[in-house]
């Protein structure tokens, strides 16, 4: 089973090329962030003449998650729990129920810049509660995995320059504390326990050349569970679709998983 990861930086502004990747890598589950877009305006359609099965939770031209399956999906779950006044809509899980069920969350954390302003009180905050959840479907003992933009900078070395990035929220040492407490739930991130390649990108932004000179972050990351982990074959990041025309500024990362 693949299951894909891609911050697709507005979904209908892009459409042609995450519909071409998708013809191209058939990934059987996608969590896909940043669809810019409420429920109703997601190419539902699109990807349904794909084969896939459409869950979106959108939000009028910000955040938005969406989540695609060829397999069925059951208690499918949108918002991450823990407050009931966050409006942003930045997660949706499901039961994949494949021949061998996997639970699915996919995530768009919190970016949190600038650093010292209620934003980046959020992005903490949001990962307390990510872990909180992490920790209930943990005890569940069941195949998961919580794909998705995390806006963490996990290590210097997930970085061209640690330097440019000391200021950012992505790199504070709080989230990466948080983002090292999500793993000591018992979750795999899967690039590193099967690639282990530094200086391996997934986000290159659109100013100062950062593509043509492969200044790049690795800030989108696939977690799993022990039972998921056991399944775990391999982890390929999509750098590719970066050169393409009207790219997102991230690229689709997959997991394979044994059936």
């Amino acid at each position: 089973m693949r299951i894909a990861t891609w911050n697709v930086n507005s979904i209908n502004a892009r459409l042609d090329g995450v519909l071409d990747w998708f013809r191209e890598a058939s990934p059987d589950v996608a969590c896909l962030q940043e669809i810019k877009c409420v429920d109703e305006k997601f190419p539902t359609e699109a990807f349904e003449s794909l084969g896939y099965n459409v869950a979106v939770h959108g939000q009028k031209t910000y955040n938005g998650v969406a989540l695609l399956s060829k397999y069925p999906m059951e208690d499918v779950r949108k918002g991450l729990p823990g407050d009931e006044t966050d409006e942003q809509a930045r997660y949706i899980e499901a039961l994949i129920v494949a021949p061998r069920p996997v639970r699915v969350g996919g995530l768009y954390l919190p970016n949190g810049n600038p650093i010292g302003t209620d934003k980046f009180s959020y992005k903490l905050a949001w990962m307390a509660r990510l872990k909180a959840h992490a920790q209930m479907l943990l005890a569940d003992e069941e195949p998961l995995v919580l794909a998705g933009d995390y806006n963490v900078i996990p290590e210097a070395s997930d970085c061209y320059d640690p330097a440019a990035w000391v200021g950012d929220a992505l790199f504070q040492p709080q989230s990466r504390a948080a983002f090292r407490e999500l793993q000591w739930l018992g979750l795999t991130e899967a690039h590193k326990q099967v690639v282990g390649k530094t200086h391996d990108y997934t986000f290159w932004d659109y100013q100062a050349g950062a593509w043509p000179r492969n200044n790049g972050i690795r800030i989108d990351h696939l977690l799993l569970s022990p039972q998921a982990a056991d399944r775990l074959k391999a982890c390929t990041i999509h750098s590719h679709v970066r050169g393409r025309e009207k790219p997102s500024d991230h690229v689709p990362v997959e997991i394979d998983l044994a059936l």
